[in-house]
């Protein structure tokens, strides 16, 4: 119905979009240490190369964060359903917050929450 394309544009094509995929996806050996960033790629909102004493060598990629949840710091002024949503997520996973930088709550917690 369209026709096709020709074999060297459809191959140049599908080189593109795999360097394109390639450099979406986080790469532990380029991030900086303890810096969240977006997760692009995958299921979580973030991911970061958490560098802790007893890391494994060059550090640990964790991803943490629901897409699409609307998480922020305090800001003055702000609801109290808000204030209610923050103390809920806290208390719910405190024990993991209490883990330390090794968990993907205690970064939840400090970057969404």
């Amino acid at each position: 119905m369209f026709g096709s394309f020709p074999d060297d544009l459809l191959s140049q094509f599908k080189q593109d979009y795999a360097e394109r995929m390639e450099q979406s996806f986080a790469d532990k050996d380029r991030m900086e240490c303890n810096k969240p960033q977006a997760d692009v790629g995958g299921k979580s909102s973030h991911v970061v190369k958490a560098c802790y004493p007893g890391a494994p060598e060059g550090g640990k990629l964790i991803h943490f964060g629901q897409k699409g949840v609307k998480g922020s710091p305090p800001k003055e002024g702000e609801s109290e359903a808000y204030k209610a949503r923050r103390a809920a997520f806290k208390a719910r996973h405190a024990k993991n917050i209490a883990k330390g930088p090794s968990s993907a709550a205690w970064w939840a917690s400090k970057v969404k929450w």
